[in-house]
């Protein structure tokens, strides 16, 4: 990396976003479409944080906070610069970003299949904890 640079999407950027999850995360969200990533950037402008060498999209990170609890979600990287660093400076970024808000704890949403988010995961300091269940309910069709 010669310029890694830690910034907040805008709306420009969400083209360009979506295109890198396709090549970048794992697996599809229901929010993961224009519509989707407008309203949380449009809700919560600092949420949405790039990673950028040289100009280029590397990396995402969501991190919402909601008033109560720190949520991380799309930690991507992508797959050609993996295990440089990219990943740890999303984080760090997204955890300061939950310190200035007062956060106190918070947690990433991983999918049970993603080896490579597992361990990057737990090399970062999570721990999964097997003692909670997520549950979830469409609101749209």
């Amino acid at each position: 990396m010669t310029d890694l640079r830690i910034r907040a999407a805008t709306p420009e950027d969400l083209g360009a976003v979506l295109a890198f999850w396709k090549v970048a995360a794992e697996g599809t969200s229901i929010s993961d479409d224009r519509d989707g990533v407008e309203l949380l950037v449009a809700h919560d402008p600092e949420a949405l944080i790039l990673a950028e060498d040289d100009g280029e999209l590397v990396g995402t990170v969501v991190a919402g906070f909601d008033g109560w609890r720190c949520h991380l979600y799309r930690l991507a990287v992508h797959p050609g610069r993996r295990r440089r660093g990219i990943g740890s400076a999303l984080l760090a970024a997204a955890e300061e970003r939950f310190v200035r808000l007062g956060g106190r704890r918070s947690d990433a949403m991983v999918l049970r299949r993603n080896e490579t988010g597992q361990h990057a995961w737990r090399a970062a300091g999570y721990e999964p904890q097997e003692q909670w269940r997520r549950w979830a309910k469409p609101l749209t069709d």
